[in-house]
Parts: structure tokens; sequence; C-alpha cells
């Protein structure tokens, strides 16, 4: 498979954003785990979609891409080298001043430009430098990230991190883990873990925003004469209503039973689309019954779809 985003989404360079959130989309249902499983090509394909999706939605990602600064994992590309000489006119603003006295040091690469372009400080001839950041990405299930869970991940160097996702997470969130990155120079306290969260597509849940989509089948006689059924929430089965002479395609909502808005905010609602669903056996009581009732009551379902 090619590692170029574009291509894994199947879209153009110059997509839209909401044509490479529909091709993501699209994939991600056609190749989910869930889906597949066992097919390990369809889960690496997955894993493909996911990276590529994840750079292409963020702007400033795609447009680093676009210019070569990132690889397609996101990660920096290797810089052009640079001598000495490059620099040695460029004044006070170029990447190897620093008022410590170290311009001449600039042939000896990042580490120096890293230690006195502001991040590190002398004292008492030690070095004292805040560690770096590390990142990392986790995903955690659709219904963990509505409700809220704990989570614990294991770092490349085998040290476990716990995580709280909180209700409501949306799907590329990042969450700072405070000092929990490499560790400083010095006395300067370590840097930070910047744990990128996804969200595992769901089965029957689709997220909009604050509030949650949902199909729902309906039996033949439910949506004729009306009754109560049980409808799924992300909080466990409720009973909802169905009026009498519903359709497919009618829309009910369900309020307060979307996505948490945060601290005091409430909750998004849940949309049920309904959907008629014949039974798997059409009987002849059934049929005939059908038969008897069309004769006289014949009617064109398409009427509204003519081009």
């Amino acid at each position: 498979m090619s590692d170029n985003p574009y291509e894994i989404l199947g879209v153009a360079k110059d997509a839209s954003a909401d044509a490479i959130r529909k091709a993501y989309r699209k994939l991600a249902k056609k190749l989910h785990p869930d889906i597949n499983p066992g097919d390990k090509a369809a889960e690496d394909s997955f894993k493909a979609v996911q990276v590529a999706y994840d750079l292409l939605k963020d702007p400033e990602k795609r447009a680093r891409f676009d210019r070569g600064e990132i690889d397609a994992s996101g990660q920096e590309r290797a810089r052009q080298q640079y001598s000495y000489r490059d620099f040695a006119d460029a004044g006070a603003d170029h990447p190897y001043h620093s008022a410590a006295g170290y311009a001449d040091m600039g042939e000896m690469g990042g580490v120096f430009s890293d230690l006195f372009r502001g991040r590190g400080r002398q004292r008492g001839g030690a070095v004292h430098m805040r560690g770096r950041d590390v990142r990392y990405q986790f995903t955690v299930d659709f219904l963990d990230a509505v409700n809220g869970t704990k989570s614990r991940i294991t770092m490349p160097d085998g040290k476990a991190l716990d995580l709280a996702i909180p209700p409501g997470l949306p799907d590329g969130q990042t969450l700072r883990l405070k000092g929990k990155g490499e560790p400083g120079l010095g006395d300067a306290p370590a840097g930070d873990a910047l744990v990128e969260v996804h969200v595992r597509p769901h089965g029957l849940f689709r997220r909009d925003g604050d509030n949650i989509e949902i199909d729902l089948p309906v039996s033949l006689g439910e949506a004729v004469l009306g009754g109560k059924i049980k409808v799924p929430t992300p909080d466990g089965p409720v009973t909802m209503s169905v009026p009498k002479e519903a359709n497919s395609g009618q829309r009910l909502r369900l309020r307060g039973k979307g996505v948490p808005k945060g601290k005091g905010g409430g909750r998004g609602d849940l949309f049920v689309t309904l959907t008629i669903k014949l039974p798997d056996r059409i009987d002849d009581e059934l049929r005939d019954l059908i038969e008897r009732w069309s004769k006289d009551h014949a009617y064109d379902p398409r009427k509204n779809t003519q081009v």
C-alpha cells in the first residue's frame, strides 16, 4: 500500500475537508476490525487509513506535509545540513546565535541549537533544559469516548501511563500528561506526554457534534399502528413511542441522550431514523392481505424521485 495519505484515502491533493472526511468514513466502515475479524490485511489497511486521515484532517499538518516538512506519519523530515559559513553573516537572528557566546558552535548541529535557543540555561557551568515532549496515539471505543473511562497505555520504554478519558472526548483530541515526557537536564523539569486519542467507529451509533444518530428498524405493524419500542442509547436502552403511520426515514428525537457537553453543560440529543423491516418470511396470509389492499389503494412511493 502507498504511504501517501491522499492515495490511501483515494482523494485528490486539492480535495476539500468534507471530501476527505467522507472518504475516511467510507473506508473506516469497510475495513474496521470488528467487521473483518481475523483479517490482518484489513486491519493493517484500517490503521493506514486512520494515520492518513489524522494527518489530512489537520489543516496545519496537511500544509506541512504538502510543503515536504513532515512525512506521511507526521514526523519531521531530515533537515538539510548547514555549515557555519551559511550563518556567519546572518546577524543575531540566525538559529545558532546566543548571548552566551555560542555563535561559533553552529557547525555542531542541532544539539547546541536546542540547548542555547531559549530552551536551556547555564547555572554554575551546568546546563539545565526542560525535557522533550513525547507524542503517542491511542484508540478508544466509541462508548468509552462518549461516557468517559480510565485506560492504561504502555509507552515504548515499557512504562505504563494512566489516562483519564473525559466524557464527550471527540476524535483526534490530544490529552497532555504533565511531566510524563523525557527527563530534563540538570534541575529542569521533564517534558510532557501528548496523547492523541482516536475513537473507533461504532456499529450502531454515529456522532455528529454533541448529537448521536442511529438507524432503527421497526416492524410493519409498529409503523402502521404505532407503539412503544426499546431504543439503544450510550446509557443503555430506553423506551420510545413510535407514532401511528410512521414511515421509513422519519426522524425522532430523544432529548439528552447524546454526548456530554462538559461540566454543567448537559448532553446533546439522540436522533432515531426509522426504517421499516418486513418479516424474514412473508407468509400466505400477509401476501393475500397486501394483494387485496393494493387493488384499491395503489400509490406511487417514488413520485418525488423522478429526475
